[in-house]
C-alpha cells in the first residue's frame, strides 16, 4: 500500500508540472504577442509624426520655390521691357525728325507762306522809297528784285534746316547703341529730306543772286 501511494503521489506531481508547463508555454506567447501590438500601437503614432511633419516642410520648401520663380521672373520681366520701351520711344523721336525734315524740305523749295508774306513787305517797301525820278532799272529792282530775293532767302532757311535735322537723323545711329539698327522707313525719310534740302538751298542761292531767273534789264 505504501508503495502504490508513493507512486500515485509522484504521477500527480509529474502530471501537474506538466500541466504547470503547458499553461506557462501557452501563456508566453499571448504576452509576447500583447506586448508588441501595445509597442505597435504606441509606436505608430510617433513615427507618423514625422511624415507628416517632412511632408509640410516640403511643401513649404515647394512654395518658396516657386515665390522666388516668380519674383526672378518679374524682375527679369522688368529688366527687358525698360530696353524695349527706350528702344520704342527713340524710334519715334527719330521718326518724327525725318518727318520734319521732309516737310522743310518741301517748304524750303518754295519758301511757303513766310516767303510770300516777306516777298509782299520788301515790295511795299519798294514802291515807298522808290522816286518818281529814279531810272528804270532801280524801279524794277526795288519793286520785283529785292521782293523775290526776300523770298528765295527765306527759302533758303527753310533748305537749310532739312538738311540740318536730315543729317541728324541720318547720323544719330553712330552715337547711339552700339549694333542698333536704324528703321528702314527712317532712313529713307531722313535721305528725302536730305536731298529736298540740298536741292532748295543751290535754288535759293541760284535766285538770290540772280543765275536762275535774274531781274530782267530795263531797255535804253
Amino acid at each position: 500500500m505504501g508503495t502504490k501511494t508513493d507512486d500515485a503521489a509522484a504521477k500527480g506531481a509529474a502530471g501537474t508540472g506538466a500541466e504547470a508547463d503547458e499553461v506557462t508555454g501557452a501563456g508566453t506567447p499571448e504576452a509576447v504577442d500583447v506586448t508588441k501590438s501595445d509597442a505597435a500601437e504606441a509606436t505608430g503614432p510617433k513615427d507618423a509624426e514625422p511624415e507628416g511633419t517632412a511632408d509640410a516642410e516640403a511643401a513649404a520648401a515647394d512654395d518658396s520655390a516657386d515665390t522666388d520663380e516668380d519674383a526672378a521672373d518679374d524682375s527679369d520681366a522688368d529688366l527687358d521691357a525698360a530696353p524695349v520701351a527706350t528702344a520704342k520711344s527713340t524710334g519715334v523721336g527719330q521718326g518724327a525728325a525725318a518727318v520734319v525734315s521732309a516737310a522743310l524740305g518741301v517748304i524750303g523749295l518754295s519758301g511757303g507762306w513766310v516767303g510770300t508774306i516777306a516777298g509782299a513787305r520788301s515790295n511795299i517797301m519798294g514802291q515807298l522809297e522808290t522816286k518818281q525820278s529814279a531810272s528804270v532799272s532801280d524801279q524794277l529792282q526795288a519793286l520785283y528784285g529785292d521782293s523775290w530775293q526776300a523770298t528765295a532767302l527765306i527759302a533758303g532757311l527753310f533748305a537749310v534746316s532739312a538738311l540740318v535735322v536730315g543729317f541728324l537723323v541720318l547720323v544719330r545711329p553712330a552715337f547711339g547703341a552700339p549694333g542698333k539698327e536704324q528703321a528702314p522707313w527712317i532712313k529713307s525719310v531722313a535721305w528725302a529730306g536730305f536731298v529736298l534740302g540740298v536741292i532748295g538751298l543751290v535754288l535759293a542761292i541760284a535766285k538770290y543772286s540772280d543765275l536762275l531767273l535774274g531781274l530782267p534789264s530795263a531797255p535804253s
